[in-house]
């Protein structure tokens, strides 16, 4: 059954999470964002404004903030996850006792857990079995939809009232909800364009022309799409906003933090100082660890994960690395056209 304005909750006080919870609360539902920090849940209490990730936005007056998980998810029939990948699994199991039958739940997390190469997604569907289960991906850079520039998502589940109950939820005049039941392929998209997003960033800050992008973003995509599809997802969602188009918004944008470490990277700063100054976490760098794992045990051509993998963690020059893969010979330019390439 679909429920036109659920009661919400967004757990985690991130960029994205607030702006989930702030679209929630202006469209009439009752809506609480939960956060770790008690301090900081006061803060928003009083200002009305996320000035640790969000700062110069005022979020809507109904909209409420509390550090009670308990509370914040037995009193909700929608609840979003917006935690980072190493700490997902320790808020679901946390909240797990908490939850109750028909409770719809859905990933905005755009990781891969560390150790047993999960998304987040599965996370869930091991920690909570019975979950009506959903993600929610697409280019949402959260600055701009706080700033209500256009903008559109795509929330994927094989629950039809789920997601319509998201799309209620969330649309607006500015904020546009698409549907798609391809769960593992949406969610792969939003983890693994973090990877090209860290290395767009290193191709600006190494004042790569246009050219150069293009290649980069082009093969990113037959990268991400050829890789997915071994592991059962549908090659058709990577055209998609969840695709095509959370990678070129990531990879082309500095509110990227991904493309944000990147550019830091091309411009000579070590890894650790780059994430010491970085205020929200980055997924990119744990994705490409777990990707590059993965397509090694699997036997998936990956060359630009295999490339910044060698740059940030065997710290091989980038422009070495850059001509290695031009050198790498000829392939099909659109892939799952040539047959074996």
């Amino acid at each position: 059954m679909t429920i036109a304005k659920p009661r919400v909750a967004v757990l985690g006080g991130g960029s994205f999470g607030t702006v989930i919870a702030n679209l929630a609360a202006g469209n009439g539902c009752p809506t609480t964002q939960w956060l770790r920090d008690a301090d900081l849940v006061e803060e928003m209490q009083t200002t009305h404004e996320n000035s640790r990730y969000l700062k110069g936005f005022t979020l809507h007056e109904s909209l409420q903030f509390s550090s009670d998980l308990a509370q914040t998810v037995s009193q909700a029939d929608l609840v979003f996850v917006a935690i980072p990948s190493k700490a997902f699994r320790q808020v679901i199991q946390a909240a797990k006792p908490h939850f109750h039958a028909k409770q719809m739940l859905v990933s905005m997390t755009k990781g891969i857990e560390a150790g047993t190469f999960s998304l987040m997604s599965q996370i869930i569907r091991e920690e909570v079995p019975d979950a009506r289960l959903a993600v929610l991906s697409g280019p949402n850079l959260a600055k701009e939809i706080a700033a209500k520039m256009p903008a559109g998502t795509v929330v994927a589940s094989l629950d039809p009232d789920l997601r319509a109950t998201v799309h209620h939820a969330l649309a607006c005049p500015y904020f546009r909800v698409f549907a798609n039941t391809d769960i593992y392929g949406v969610e792969l998209s939003g983890a693994l364009k973090n990877i090209y997003a860290i290395a767009t960033g290193m191709a600006h800050a190494q004042k790569a022309g246009e050219n150069t992008r293009s290649m980069l973003l082009t093969r990113a995509l037959a990268e991400m799409s050829r890789f997915a599809v071994q592991l059962g997802a549908n090659p058709l969602t990577f055209l998609g906003l969840a695709g095509v188009g959370d990678l070129f918004a990531t990879c082309n944008s500095p509110l990227s933090r991904n493309y944000q470490v990147g550019f830091a990277l091309g411009s000579g700063k070590k890894l650790a100082d780059i994430i010491a100054d970085l205020e929200q976490t980055a997924e990119g760098i744990n994705t490409i660890q777990q990707v590059k794992q993965q397509a090694d045990k699997l036997g998936v051509y990956m060359p630009i994960v295999s490339g910044l993998y060698d740059i940030i963690y065997n710290d091989q020059p980038i422009m070495s690395v850059a001509a290695k893969m031009m050198n790498s010979g000829q392939r099909s330019d659109v892939e799952f056209v040539l047959p074996n390439r």
